[in-house]
């Protein structure tokens, strides 16, 4: 993980400059890299949502699995991409960054965030 601003950033200078190739997010105003992650991790993860995909199916839930969507935090400049990220789609009619940004900031859109942990476990 590598830290790329030198000064702190707003949600919104960090939302407009973020490329769509890459993963980052911003940690307290600081732009974070995120590395790749590693095969096992990558195992867990698509096990882990498979599975969930197929449940929300089963119960006919109103739900979405983003790939590349954020949760912000309202109380700082953070918004975090974590490796499972459930959405309630209905609620998303009630995010302000949504259609601009793929964000969410509600806990009513959010069922269920999963971050698998790796030897990183520091940052996840």
């Amino acid at each position: 993980m590598i830290q790329i601003a030198s000064k702190p950033l707003t949600f919104e200078e960090f939302a407009e400059w973020k490329p769509e190739n890459a993963r980052y997010e911003l940690h307290n105003g600081e732009i974070v890299e995120m590395s790749q992650p590693l095969g096992e991790h990558e195992e867990v993860i698509s096990f882990l949502g498979s599975e969930l995909n197929a449940e929300s199916r089963r119960l006919k839930l109103p739900y979405i699995f983003p790939k590349q969507a954020l949760v912000k935090n309202l109380e700082n400049d953070s918004a975090y991409s974590p490796d499972i990220l459930i959405l309630n789609r209905p609620n998303l009619a009630s995010e302000p960054l949504w259609q601009k940004f793929s964000t969410v900031t509600q806990g009513a859109s959010i069922p269920l965030v999963v971050e698998v942990v790796s030897t990183n476990w520091q940052n996840d």
